[in-house]
């Protein structure tokens, strides 16, 4: 008789484990949705259902101000660390394997290992430095660090894409006399192109969604959506800012479902 190989799932109270972990995770969101539809001005005490709060905030010149920020910076971002990443992906993965590859790898990846803070820290110094040789205060400086800190978000997805590639098909090309130009353009790339959409959307949720980097970088006057909200939640807190969360929630919630059906494997 065949042993049946053991589940996690048939371990006594997972159901009970798993239950209770999606509440713990997904109850405040969901909290905070609901009340982001609430009447009266108070964020805890539930006085009917409204749309006003969105309408206040659809009204905010301050929030269409930090959102249109907010999504030229991330777009700009997203775009810069794709391309850089898929650069790197192909230089990581195209390849002989090289002495020191292991170390580069880790060093693309280094704003994954290092805590947030550290990297916001050592960008606000490096780019004060910058800011006083040469007077610039604009939004460059924020589209630059978030590019950096979107770099391996992206490089992940696309290098994963590149591993997944059947290699015969671009040796098949250059045995047909094309170059490597061609074979990238007219081979790689479009079988490339799922991951690289991927990466880029990625890229684009975590700079959207990016508030310690963006607080010590940005100048005076320079808020995204999330350094406003965190600056609304210290002066007055109404649920002017769950409407904003759950507005940006929703907007994550569509990209992340986007990356995760394109970066799925296929048949």
């Amino acid at each position: 008789m065949a042993r049946r190989a053991a589940a996690i799932a048939d371990l006594p109270g997972f159901a009970a484990v798993a239950g209770a972990a999606f509440v713990v995770l997904y109850l405040p969101i969901a909290t905070l949705a609901v009340y982001s539809f609430n009447a009266g001005d108070s964020i805890a005490l539930w006085q009917g259902f409204s749309l006003r709060w969105y309408e206040a905030a659809w009204a905010n010149t301050a929030v269409q101000d930090a959102t249109i920020r907010s999504l030229v910076v991330a777009s700009l971002a997203a775009l810069i660390s794709t391309v850089v990443a898929t650069a790197a992906a192909l230089g990581t993965t195209r390849t002989r394997a090289y002495r020191g590859q292991t170390g580069v790898y880790m060093l693309i990846n280094q704003p994954l290992m290092v805590p947030e803070i550290v990297t916001a820290v050592a960008l606000m110094i490096f780019f004060a430095t910058i800011k006083k040789a040469t007077g610039y205060m604009g939004l460059g400086y924020l589209v630059l660090a978030h590019s950096a800190f979107c770099i391996p978000f992206a490089y992940l997805p696309i290098r994963a894409r590149l591993e997944g590639m059947d290699l015969m098909l671009e040796t098949a090309a250059a045995d047909l006399y094309a170059d490597r130009w061609q074979t990238f353009r007219r081979v790689t790339l479009p079988l490339l192109a799922p991951g690289i959409a991927a990466g880029a959307m990625l890229a684009f949720v975590i700079s959207l969604d990016d508030v310690i980097i963006t607080e010590f970088v940005k100048s005076a006057g320079q808020d995204t959506l999330p350094t406003y909200m965190l600056g609304q939640m210290r002066r007055q807190l109404t649920p002017e800012v769950n409407a904003i969360s759950t507005a940006l929630l929703a907007l994550t919630v569509v990209l992340l479902t986007a990356f995760f059906l394109l970066n799925r494997k296929r048949g």
